[in-house]
């Protein structure tokens, strides 16, 4: 979606758009878009869509009136997201090619006008590559946004803002395409083109490279299959000689569950189990692009979870690279072996001030939040404050959870250092307890599980049915708040 700026109405414009208020019209609109916004009992509810037509010039012109809810509350910025995005997904196939919203006596800041746009152009996000059939009126038409009249410096918010919106659509991008078109090698591919023309710095190990420090466990999951495994890595220093702040993300592209298969019914839901990666590749765009004055490296492991005679099998021991070792039960819980190695290398490697990882882990992170919320694990409390706070912010939320030694014999084996899964209670809490005993003494790490909100089968605020980017903006808001100011 292109966004345009302009100080007036462009000549021949057809669809208009305004940004109401509660129970508040905007000023100038004619007395007859007036009465019928009033007859249609249009409220200015945050999301409330209000269109008429009105003669202007002897040209008859399509107005809207996108409601922005109250004016002065906390939510006034998602609130204005949500005006942005009920205007795209009115008229993103209404056959109009351009939308002007006109901003012009409005009274909002710059960032706030910025939320507006942000919010269009998340709602407007769409993957139409595979469909070859759409009738023309389900094609996508509409592809310019001009913002008239703008407050001072809305240019400025939204150039930031337009750097989240591309980091959250590679997100989308990743979570959506296909396991044959996303897979360990093709991610970092991916990710080398996003990140082209950058000051990024991209590091990438192969099998060789990552059996050489001894990632037994990252690998184990990827050798059913006969896609290669990898980790990357992407290093952004912006901010001085300070230590890192480090993402990591499970990337398992597509999860069969392994030797432990999972059920056929709904197993192609499975090409978003790399939704923790896709989060921290698409947020590390974010930052990049807009050159954040902070360091930050995002590290996603890379495996494809197959069936096969090679596969690893329940009751096999695989040896991590901290030299632990580890009674696989499940093949299915896999995430965990996954993350395990790559949070311990990211640790040996950047010496970061504090990690954060991020993975669809669990399916009883569900059960306990249903689609709300995603789950957040932490050792150090003022971490977990600062992702609960940016999660707030950002519309990302997150629920904190108990970590506690007590539940560390859930996990114990008799035969190794640990098990990869604990009984049917608590299993959102054993994995996270799992993942702390990979955590170097000292260092600050928080576990967000993310299982229950990477994709919809419903539309949202600011997405339609499918990937919602959960988790780019979460982290993109944190970097903001505790590492630029």
């Amino acid at each position: 979606m292109k966004v345009e700026f302009s100080p007036a109405l462009p000549e021949g414009t057809r669809l208009v758009a305004y940004i109401a208020d509660q129970d508040k019209l905007p000023g100038g609109i004619e007395p007859a878009l007036a009465e019928g916004a009033k007859v249609a009992r249009f409220k200015g509810r945050a999301g409330e869509l209000f269109e008429g037509f009105v003669e202007r010039g002897g040209t008859v012109v399509r107005v809207a009136l996108a409601g922005a809810g109250e004016a002065e509350t906390q939510a006034r910025p998602g609130n204005l997201e949500k005006a942005g995005a009920a205007l795209a997904a009115k008229y993103l196939t209404s056959g109009e090619k351009s939308l002007a919203i006109d901003f012009t006596g409005s009274g909002l800041s710059a960032e706030q006008a910025a939320a507006v746009l942000l919010g269009l152009r998340l709602r407007a996000w769409r993957h139409d590559a595979y469909r070859t059939k759409l009738k023309d009126e389900q094609k996508r038409s509409l592809d310019t946004v001009v913002a008239v009249g703008a407050p001072e410096g809305a240019e400025a918010a939204w150039a930031v803002e337009a750097a989240l919106a591309e980091g959250v659509e590679f997100t989308r991008e990743l979570v959506t395409e296909p396991p044959n078109k996303v897979y360990p090698v093709s991610f970092v591919e991916k990710c080398r083109e996003a990140f082209k023309g950058t000051e990024a710095e991209l590091i990438v190990l192969d099998e060789d490279a990552m059996a050489k420090l001894g990632m037994g466990a990252l690998l184990g999951v990827g050798q059913g299959s006969t896609q290669p495994s990898r980790l990357l890595a992407i290093k952004w220093n912006g901010g001085g000689s300070e230590a890192p702040t480090v993402f990591v993300g499970k990337g398992v592209t597509f999860d069969t569950g392994g030797i432990s298969l999972k059920p056929g019914a709904g197993m192609e839901d499975m090409k978003w189990d790399m939704g923790g990666a896709g989060a921290v590749a698409g947020a590390m765009l974010a930052v990049v692009k807009r050159k954040a004055k902070a360091n930050v490296v995002g590290v996603v492991g890379l495996v494809e979870n197959m069936p096969d005679g090679n596969a690893i099998r329940p009751s096999d021991i695989l040896t991590s690279m901290s030299g632990q070792t580890i009674e696989v039960l499940n093949t299915d819980a896999e995430g965990r072996l996954v993350l395990s190695d790559a949070l311990y290398w990211a640790q040996k490697e950047f010496a970061p001030k504090r990690i954060v990882d991020f993975a669809t882990l669990t399916g009883a992170m569900v059960i306990s939040l249903g689609h709300e919320y995603a789950g957040v694990f932490a050792n150090d409390d003022s971490l977990a404050d600062d992702l609960l706070a940016a999660g707030k912010t950002s519309g990302d939320r997150l629920w904190r959870f108990p970590l506690d030694p007590a539940y560390d014999k859930l996990i114990d084996s008799p035969i190794a250092d640990m098990k990869n899964v604990g009984p049917r209670p608590a299993g959102s809490i054993t994995a996270a307890q799992f993942l702390q005993r990979f955590i170097e003494n000292g260092t600050a790490w928080a576990h967000c599980d993310i299982a229950g909100m990477v994709w919809a089968d419903k539309p949202g605020a600011t997405w339609d049915k499918g990937a919602t980017g959960y988790g780019a903006r979460l982290i993109d808001r944190f970097v903001r708040d505790t590492l630029e100011g």
